[in-house]
This record gives C-alpha cells, structure tokens and sequence, in this order.
C-alpha cells in the first residue's frame, strides 16, 4: 500500500516543538448550529492563538529546525496567514524573515506580518505571483525557501491538530477540513486515516478556486487561469504534485462549494456561535449547508482554520453595520 509524504511518529515528534500557547485547541459541540444544519456538529477552534490561525503549527516546526540547524533567514510566499506565522516563530528564534505577498491580499494581513518584524515584499497579481518572487529571492540570496504544503513541515505541524481530534471522545463520523495548498488536508488526514481510519475526511473549496478539487477528483493536476472567491486563503491555481498525491490517499471526498453558501456560513457562525473568522474557515459549514441529506444524523466536525478578515469586508458580507 502506498504510503504518504508524513510519519505519524515525526507528528507526535513535531508536537514537543511547537509553542503549547497552539496547541490543545478548543474543541466542542456547538449545539446552537445544528437546528440549522441538520447534524451534530463540532468545532475545532485554530484562532485562539497569536497568529489567529492554525498555520504557527507549520512555522513552529521550520523555526525550531532553522534555529538548530541553518540558515538563519527564510523567505517565503503567503496569502497573509502564512507570513504572520513564519514572522511571529522566526522573530522568538532570531530569524530573518521575508514574506511575499500581493500586493491585493487582505490589508489587515499585511498589516500584521509588518508588526511581527517580518520584511515584506508586494508584487502585482496573485499569491502565484507571490511564490514565484519569494522562489526567485530565495535563489538570489541563498536563503531558505518555505513552501506551504511542499514542505513537510508545514504538514506534519497542521497534522497535531488530526491528534487532538482523534483523541477527542466521543469520535467523529467525518471531519471538514478547508482546502488550499493541501497542508492543513494532508496533515490532518495523514493522522485521522492512521488512528481512526473509519472517520471520514472531506476537503472543502470555493467553486470560484477548484484547482486541488478538480486535480483530486481527475487524479491528476488539473490548474486554472484565475480564482474568483472571497475566501482567499485558500485561492490557488497551481497544485503541487506531492501534495496532490498525498490527498489522493487521506480524503474520502472532495466538494466545491458556492460563494453564497461561505457568506451563510460566515453569518450562522457569528450568529449560532459568536465567532468571527475569515471565509476559509466557513468552508465546513457552507459544506454542510449544501449537502444536507448527506450529513443527516451524523456528527460532523469542522476546523475553523482562522480569523484574519478585512472587518469592513465582513461587514459587508454578513450585512453588520461598520462601527
């Protein structure tokens, strides 16, 4: 049987290395969504943290290896929750840090990659623009290149959230995950098809970004020419190989879900569950909202992967006044 990229063992490895302030997440049943959706449903919380996403788990375990073992400056390309992470692991452990963006990722993104310390580089048109440029500085100055997803260590430190899951009581009958480069899909599935194989993974992403979706769904990669979604965090055209050929293995499924049904699911979170977060992480619920009967009785959990948003923008979306 084929084997993924990630060892469990490293995960567990990985767990001692990254700041505990990530780890031990809140998890539990939102009882208030599931009049709405139809389904026991549970949270798994990756914004209550300094970065307010689950990415510091990746960035930990760069940082930790960087500081042992060199170089001690690292650049890397990020839609904005990426960067902040890397800034915040890399200033703790004396690194130099440079994150490229676009120069039209959300703005209170950029703004905190700058207040963590980090250097940060614009460039005009998308994040694949961005991870052209931070390839090409990488090569220039001889720095180390951190590649969300390419790099197991983004993987396996997003994996530690599948460790918490699978010990959770009582189990789980299937498990959303959002689903962008693969890291945060790979990890966790890597763990829950490992230890609790009979949960069900199912990766979710805006039909406006398909490209792992289609790329799983034709077993092979499959890009597009533009994305067209608010959920930003997880707009990529180009997947990776190696993670594709990783989710083939871990996800049971794959859905594309609508703009509107991330918008609902932005406002049954602030609403049933008083939590604000960015569209990538109403991708679970917008899942749920569209695949009802599929769902039905079940007890379903979904990782709200952060909570980096423009807040006028949210106001916007889920129709609040602006104060």
């Amino acid at each position: 049987m084929r084997q993924t990229r990630l060892d469990t063992a490293r995960i567990r490895a990985a767990r001692r290395v990254i700041d505990p302030v990530f780890l031990d997440t809140p998890l539990y049943r939102c009882e208030a969504l599931e009049p709405h959706l139809g389904c026991a449903v549970s949270v798994k919380l990756e914004t209550a943290n300094p970065v307010r996403s689950f990415k510091a788990r990746g960035t930990e375990v760069v940082a930790s290896r960087l500081a042992e073992h060199g170089p001690r400056a690292v650049v890397c390309a990020s839609a904005g929750n990426l960067g902040q992470a890397l800034a915040w692991s890399g200033r703790g452990r004396g690194l130099d840090v440079t994150v490229v963006a676009s120069r039209f990722a959300t703005v209170a993104k950029l703004d905190r990659i700058r207040a963590l310390g980090a250097r940060l580089e614009l460039v005009d048109g998308d994040h694949e623009s961005a991870r052209e440029r931070a390839a090409a500085v990488a090569r220039h100055q001889g720095v180390r290149l951190v590649e969300d997803s390419l790099d197991i260590e983004t993987c396996e430190g997003a994996a530690t959230i599948g460790l918490e899951l699978v010990d959770a009581e009582p189990s789980f009958d299937a498990v959303l995950i959002a689903l962008g480069g693969g890291a945060l899909a790979t990890g966790v599935g890597h763990v829950v098809k490992d230890l609790a194989p009979g949960t069900e993974v199912i990766c979710v992403q805006p039909l406006g970004a398909p490209a792992m979706t289609r790329s799983w769904h034709s077993r092979r990669v499959v890009t597009t020419d533009s994305t067209d979604t608010i959920a930003d965090g997880v707009a990529g055209r180009y997947p990776i190989p190696a993670v594709l050929d990783d989710l083939l293995l871990v996800a049971d499924d794959a859905l594309l879900v609508e703009e509107a049904s991330i918008v609902a699911g932005l406002r049954m979170l602030l609403h049933h569950a008083g939590l604000v977060v960015e569209p990538s992480a109403a991708l679970g619920v917008a899942a749920l909202l569209e695949n009802r009967d599929r769902f039905a009785g079940r007890h379903v959990v979904t990782v709200i992967c952060g909570s980096n948003v423009d807040m006028d923008a949210y106001h916007r979306w889920v129709g609040t006044a602006s104060r």
